[in-house]
């Protein structure tokens, strides 16, 4: 399915700004606002739309697909992408729950785990006392074959001693908490905030580093009320919308 042509866009040479970037500019209002979806315009078209040369045309295209904005699939076109996954965040829900509900295939790739003395505002967050430790597991998020998040996650030891075995094997959470007998749990604080990746991270989610993630930092409690996990998730924001659940 093709695009309606979009209607001749003036560029400012005088603006400031690169020709390029008004291009990227106007083509990612036009992209957010839903004017333009699915298969972009050729190169052709751009460069009439604009008036711009097809060299011009390609710089604005890549810094989108740089931006995770669009895909480009050679020798078929470019796509604006369309798969962003809804998390939504409800105080008994879980990454895991949203990637069931939108009919996806997901689940957590273990890098690490190991224990580690919690410093004081993760020992703060776990209401533990000064000098216990806790389990650290660095692991990917994985939707559909596609790394949309890394993280970190604290689990207070001893209790969950072993966890990360579990862990490792069910690649889902909550699956290897029941392990320990929590079978109830809750979202107790959930924390979002816009950063800027360093270039692993980047990597990682295989995107530029000039495109904010978001930094999602959660706390859960059993069904006790007792801290069992502090997590933090960095979620490549082309692939993740955070959608907030009233109570």
């Amino acid at each position: 399915m093709h695009t309606p042509p979009a209607p001749f866009v003036p560029l400012v040479r005088s603006a400031g700004i690169t020709m390029w970037r008004q291009i990227e500019q106007a083509l990612r209002a036009d992209i957010l606002s839903g004017q333009l979806q699915h298969r972009l315009p050729n190169e052709t078209a751009l460069a009439e739309r604009f008036c711009v040369n097809r060299h011009t045309v390609r710089q604005a295209v890549k810094a989108l697909a740089d931006h995770g904005l669009v895909d480009i699939r050679h020798g078929s076109g470019t796509f604006v992408r369309d798969d962003m996954l809804d998390y939504q965040v409800g105080r008994r829900s879980r990454l895991a729950h949203s990637v069931a509900g939108a009919r996806r295939i997901g689940a957590s790739r273990v890098l690490s785990w190991d224990a580690m003395p919690a410093t004081p505002e993760i020992g703060q967050l776990l209401d533990l006392t000064a000098g216990a430790d806790v389990l650290c597991v660095e692991s990917l998020d994985i939707v559909d074959s596609k790394i949309i998040g890394v993280c970190s996650q604290y689990f207070p030891l001893p209790r969950f001693a072993g966890l990360g075995a579990l862990y490792a094997h069910s690649g889902v959470t909550h699956l290897a908490l029941a392990q320990f007998g929590v079978v109830q749990f809750q979202r107790r604080m959930s924390r979002v905030t816009a950063r800027l990746p360093d270039k692993l991270l980047a990597q990682q989610l295989g995107q530029a580093v000039s495109l904010p993630v978001l930094h999602v930092e959660t706390v859960y409690v059993d069904g006790d009320g007792v801290a069992i996990e502090y997590g933090i998730s960095r979620f490549c924001s082309a692939a993740v919308q955070v959608v907030i659940e009233p109570d």
